[in-house]
């Protein structure tokens, strides 16, 4: 017998000591990059987990230090903001796992989960679930529904999720546990990958064989283009008159932007970027024009509109990137829709799609387009239009001496005082829209706007994840005062952690966003304003400002705040304040009162939000005419 057959080729253990140990050998290789795919779990206990998952990381914790590092958090859908922050910023290849309890621990997740796969970001979520032997029927949390005992609370993970299943024996454990590690590796398939455990089964006993707790690498796909569709594309290109690229989040995730740069500089196609790919350019390159379609800039959105190529590149073509599917007006465009997914690929009923890593095909059309470039006359376009946006965006950032801010002069005073390694979050309200027109972004990772699902109280959690991932960076927090009164605890957290963000605290006394788009659909900002009600009227009268105080609110986390009062001098002592917060070592907060009222430059976008066909308001009627004549603008876009 040798000595390999005389070593024990299985591990007696529990099912949740099997599947900790093996999460924390999974490695992801991309190219010469090789990082831990689950960095760590994030958990909060209760009955469903404490004696399975919660035991489990223990015993880890106890016998091997640091092989699966434990987090708490202070809320279940902060944990899965914080792994996705994490997961984006190092570029899909590293994420955590999330363990809740059964019932209202596991639903809390359900909105990290929804975020995650809509976002197409890798997220491991471990909700635990009832009895699978229902020998102790029903436990507390637990749903009954009476024409199908077997639905549980984490059947609701099912439409969320990217791929679901159950552990109802232990013996299942290993397949799931490979299928869930498929596609969270995946480019294509990923999003949030959900393994429930039934409370019972985590601490059941198991014999794991040892290969499936070695070490185990999974190598990210990169395909190169199909040499059909590469020609396909090549010949639109070389035929456009007026080609333009859209920059997606797909150009960052592949690590594509030095490829995205050499090709722009090379042929002279202009880049218009969505929120997820803001960055792949810098905001000074010369052949980007900013961010395109409902939030997007003029010199993006008046391109777009003429270009008869399209060059999508990493990008889901959300309503906001297409501005509702009227950003691109000339009659046979075409579109070459460049996406690791067919899915995406093939959107708009394109007959050019390029189901392919961005990278790569970026790399086959700069040699094969080699030599071509766009006229001369086209050229002198994009500088112009380009020109005659910086200077709008020059004037929006400006100080203007009022003694309360808009957030234009609010995001200016910020960018101005960051560095260019940087990293701004942001996730909801008004402010994605007017970052995605005016900051000015200098590095590929400076740029963290959560805007496919635009998910209010994202921006703290999912700031504590971008710093997890680039201990290295700043990382500046931009939030209004509705996102924060969402989610606001995991504050705690960071100073629990020591760890260090700095966030920008908008107050506007209600939700900026939806009041201006109550506005322009006739409701007159109705049910927006943070208000007291007068008992009589019953009306949130507009003198009757809450008495609350957020910065009271932070300081008694245990953070430090600094608030910035209104004055002629604001946008200064802004400016002062997060070099200062920036210079300390722990979490600071920094609150500063703002005008709702005054709004970003217009970017000739349009967003497609119906308006009342009928109604008593003359402001209704008047927007009903402004809508149907915007709405005759939209194009099925098949091309």
């Amino acid at each position: 017998m040798t000595a390999d057959e005389r070593m024990p080729q299985t591990r007696t253990m529990t099912v949740a000591q099997a599947l900790m140990t093996f999460l924390a050998n999974q490695w992801t290789v991309d190219g010469d990059v090789r990082e831990r795919t689950i960095a760590g779990t994030f958990g909060i206990f209760g009955h469903g987990n404490v004696a399975g998952l919660g035991q489990a990381l223990l015993q880890l914790h106890v016998e091997q230090p640091g092989l699966m590092p434990y987090h708490q958090a202070r809320n279940e859908q902060a944990m899965v903001h914080q792994a996705v922050g994490y997961a984006r910023m190092r570029r899909r290849r590293a994420t955590f796992a999330a363990a809740a309890s059964v019932g209202p621990g596991a639903a809390n997740m359900l909105t990290g989960a929804a975020l995650a796969t809509a976002n197409r970001l890798p997220v491991l979520l471990l909700p635990s679930d009832t009895f699978a032997t229902r020998v102790a029927d029903p436990v507390l949390q637990q749903l009954e529904h009476p024409h199908d005992p077997g639905i549980q609370v984490t059947d609701a993970f099912r439409p969320v999720s990217r791929f679901f299943d159950r552990v109802q024996r232990p013996e299942q454990l290993f397949s799931i546990a490979l299928s869930a590690m498929r596609v969270l590796t995946d480019p294509a398939e990923t999003g949030a990958v959900t393994i429930a455990l039934p409370e019972d089964v985590q601490a059941e006993s198991i014999e794991v064989p040892v290969e499936f707790l070695a070490p185990r690498e999974w190598h990210i796909r990169r395909p190169v283009p199909e040499p059909g569709e590469l020609a396909r594309a090549v010949a639109a290109i070389r035929g456009a008159e007026a080609p333009f690229i859209v920059a997606g989040g797909g150009v960052l995730y592949s690590g594509a932007e030095d490829a995205l740069r050499s090709f722009v500089e090379a042929t002279g196609i202009p880049v218009g970027a969505t929120q997820a790919g803001v960055g792949s350019l810098s905001s000074a390159h010369p052949q980007y024009l900013g961010g395109v379609g409902a939030t997007g800039s003029t010199a993006s959105n008046r391109i777009a509109a003429d270009a008869d190529v399209v060059i999508g590149i990493g990008t889901r073509y959300s309503d906001f990137t297409t501005a509702s599917r009227s950003a691109f007006q000339k009659p046979g465009v075409r579109f070459v829709n460049v996406n690791v997914g067919s899915f995406d690929a093939y959107k708009h009923g394109t007959q050019l799609p390029v189901v392919a890593d961005a990278r790569r095909t970026l790399e086959a059309l700069a040699a094969e387009l080699r030599g071509w470039n766009v006229a001369p006359g086209y050229a002198r376009r994009i500088a112009e239009e380009k020109a005659a946006w910086d200077a709008v965006v020059d004037r929006a950032l400006a100080p203007t001496g009022a003694e309360l801010p808009g957030q234009p002069e609010i995001i200016g005073a910020v960018n101005a005082a960051s560095d260019p390694t940087d990293v701004l979050v942001q996730a909801a309200g008004s402010l994605p829209g007017d970052l995605h027109k005016l900051w000015r972004v200098r590095d590929p990772l400076g740029y963290h706007v959560e805007y496919a699902f635009s998910t209010m109280g994202y921006e703290i959690a999912g700031g504590l994840g971008v710093r997890r991932a680039a201990p290295d960076r700043d990382v500046l927090v931009l939030v209004g005062d509705g996102s924060y009164l969402m989610l606001h605890t995991e504050l705690v957290t960071a100073v629990a952690e020591g760890m260090k963000i700095v966030v920008v605290l908008v107050q506007n006394h209600g939700f900026a966003s939806i009041g201006h788009l109550s506005e322009t659909v006739g409701s007159d900002r109705f049910g927006t304003k943070y208000r007291s009600q007068d008992p009589a009227t019953l009306d949130f009268a507009e003198d009757r400002y809450l008495p609350v105080d957020l910065a009271a609110n932070a300081r008694s986390y245990g953070v430090d705040v600094i608030e910035v009062r209104p004055g002629p001098d604001v946008a200064q002592r802004l400016h002062d304040a997060v070099r200062t917060a920036k210079a300390s070592s722990t979490t600071t907060l920094i609150h500063v009162d703002a005008d709702p009222l005054v709004y970003g430059p217009d970017g000739e976008g349009w967003w497609d939000v119906p308006v009342a066909a009928q109604s008593t308001l003359e402001s209704t009627i008047e927007a009903r005419a402004v809508y149907e004549r915007e709405r005759t603008k939209q194009r099925p876009l098949l091309g």
